[in-house]
């Protein structure tokens, strides 16, 4: 039976949360500045879903497949604006959502299973190789994030993460279960993306 979790706090983003990715955010809204401070009290984490653009205060509209993101760093700016750094955790399915007074989300939501490593077919080891320079390129966020060149799953991840393609693509890499698949989905997308321009 799968598990299930009630109440989490739910964050809807222009963005799209991989597991194992990082996500860097700037917070400002108070019932915003309150979940975080809670997360980080009570050790639990929040549920990022990519937002529609009708998403607003009294208006819940977002994808129903998001990504539990756990709290790794935190900074306080010069601004006075709240910097955080969270990293993607399991994937989950939203079942329901209620709202709170100052107009946070909870979510209660059924765990999906844990994408399992998946040995990279050859013929994608040259995408490999271009990923290890790309992240070698990225700077702090992933400067401490744990590698794994060799395995499909996180190859994919990463690629959906770091294309500049759409955010409907992006999140069906992220509905997509099958880590072959989901490469064989960015492959040629990231040709697109290096092709060089028309003379």
């Amino acid at each position: 039976m799968a598990d299930t979790l009630s109440n989490v706090p739910l964050f809807p983003l222009r963005t799209v949360l991989f597991p194992g990715g990082p996500l860097p955010l700037r917070i400002f809204e108070p019932r915003y500045l309150d979940m975080i401070s809670a997360c980080m009290k009570d050790g639990i984490a929040f549920g990022v879903l990519l937002a529609t653009p009708e998403e607003n205060r009294d208006n819940f509209s977002a994808t129903s497949i998001g990504t539990l993101a756990s709290i790794i760093d935190w900074y306080q700016g010069s601004d006075g604006i709240l910097g955080v750094t969270a990293q993607g955790g399991q994937r989950f399915s939203l079942e329901s959502v209620s709202q709170q007074a100052d107009g946070l989300y909870l979510g209660e939501m059924e765990l999906l299973e844990q994408e399992p490593a998946v040995s990279l077919p050859e013929e994608f080891k040259p995408m490999a190789a271009l990923l290890e320079n790309i992240v070698d390129d990225l700077g702090l966020l992933y400067t401490d994030l744990e590698k794994s060149y060799d395995d499909a799953t996180w190859v994919g991840y990463r690629f959906a993460e770091v294309l500049p393609i759409s955010l409907d693509e992006k999140q069906f890499c992220l509905e997509q279960t099958d880590a072959v698949a989901r490469l064989e989905f960015l492959q040629p997308l990231l040709r697109a993306v290096r092709q060089e321009p028309a003379q």
